[in-house]
């Protein structure tokens, strides 16, 4: 074993992750407090899985220490297969991380998890350590990316005009992620903002680049949201469906200097219109309404009060809560590439939501973020769950 203090001994086999030093020892030398709320160990409870795991699996394996030359395991020892896979292994559990969040609002030092891990994908990717899952996420972004576009175009077919020919118009952001996948949802957006915006909306397709961080190509991320940034430059209103896109736009991109400053969410719209939304008919509500909150939307963004007071209006009720709810929301299991890189364990996470939600009585689940609806649906198929953006459209709308 080394003999060198731990506080003295550098990233080599990672050198970027120096810049989170901080943070890794944080959660390295920490108590682990935060150990309860983390979706992922709780659905599968190991100790590796829990924020302190994977952050202090990413502290050793940055400073070389899983693969010690004193244990005779290092690349230039003869078993460098081995050691390659022992690396690979301690790199995977980085990617098992939602983003949601949960632990740095549970955490004393308000330690950033997620973004530091976030930052280990990219070191461990530029490493050869990356799973598989990831590599082919990041192969697959550019074709995922124009079928988000075409998408687009199908549901909005009047091409993107030049802001300096013509009059400046307001665009919807509503998500790759309902684009490719819920188109129905992705309509009702578009119908929604028309409605409250009252003029034209233009229908922007694409993506955000998102996936690209998650996946772990932070540089390829920064150019394809500086461009995504550029391309709403000509709206004079910006409205954003998805929390993971509105979170990129507001605050990474201007964390890396990328403007992006105008941007609203629809439902926060839809919050301050409360007057142009009807209630909807008793036959459209009956039943429990119980509303889910997104990680990127509450915790990610502080939006917990505009969903309520839409709903509240739609139903002429409040609606009813799940045991966790607002900043202390249970995530899907749907963000940070889990779906990909831990299929099962994203799995029993979203059938947790949906088993609490029916043990408060069941009814109809409400979200607003298209990953938390796909797997709310594929994992509990005979559950009534549906988008916030629909209801907004049903109620903006008149029938």
């Amino acid at each position: 074993m080394s003999k060198t203090r731990p506080d003295e001994r550098a990233f080599h086999r990672l050198p970027m992750l120096a810049e989170s030093k901080v943070a890794l020892e944080t959660c390295t030398f920490c108590p682990k407090l935060c150990r309860t709320v983390c979706p992922v160990s709780n659905a599968e409870p190991r100790e590796a899985l829990t924020p302190w795991g994977k952050m202090s699996s990413a502290y050793h394996l940055g400073r070389g220490d899983v693969v010690s030359a004193d244990a005779g395991l290092s690349s230039e020892a003869s078993d460098p297969v081995g050691a390659l896979v022992m690396e690979s292994s301690f790199a995977k559990v980085a990617f098992a991380c939602t983003g949601c969040g949960a632990c740095k609002h549970s955490c004393d030092h308000g330690n950033p998890v997620a973004d530091t891990l976030f930052r280990v994908r990219t070191a461990v990717t530029k490493a050869g350590l990356a799973p598989d899952a990831a590599t082919r996420v990041l192969a697959s972004f550019s074709a995922r990316a124009e079928e988000a576009t075409a998408r687009a175009r199908v549901i909005d077919p009047e091409p993107e005009r030049d802001s300096q020919r013509s009059a400046p118009r307001a665009a919807l952001v509503v998500g790759c992620g309902y684009l490719r996948k819920h188109e129905d949802e992705a309509r009702a957006a578009l119908a929604a903002t028309r409605a409250l915006a009252g003029r034209d909306v233009h229908l922007v397709g694409g993506c955000c680049g998102l996936p690209l961080l998650h996946a772990g190509d932070e540089e390829r991320f920064e150019s394809h949201l500086g461009a995504f940034v550029e391309r709403l430059e000509g709206y004079d209103e910006v409205f954003v469906v998805d929390a993971g896109c509105a979170r990129a736009l507001r605050v990474e991109a201007p964390a890396r200097k990328l403007g992006a400053g105008k941007v609203e969410l629809l439902v926060e719209r839809a919050a301050k219109e409360l007057h142009a939304l009807r209630t909807l008919p008793e036959a459209e509500t009956r039943g429990s309404v119980r509303y889910h909150d997104p990680c990127s939307l509450s915790r990610g963004l502080g939006v917990v009060a505009a969903p309520r007071a839409v709903l509240t209006r739609l139903l002429g009720r409040p609606p009813e809560e799940l045991v966790k709810s607002r900043e202390h929301s249970v995530c899907s299991g749907a963000g940070g590439l889990l779906p990909a890189t831990h299929p099962s364990i994203a799995n029993d996470a979203a059938r947790a939501v949906v088993r609490e939600h029916d043990r408060e009585g069941g009814g109809t689940l409400v979200t607003a973020c298209a990953s938390s609806l796909g797997a709310f649906r594929r994992n509990a198929p005979e559950a009534r769950v549906h988008d916030l953006v629909t209801w907004i459209a049903r109620g903006a709308t008149r029938p």
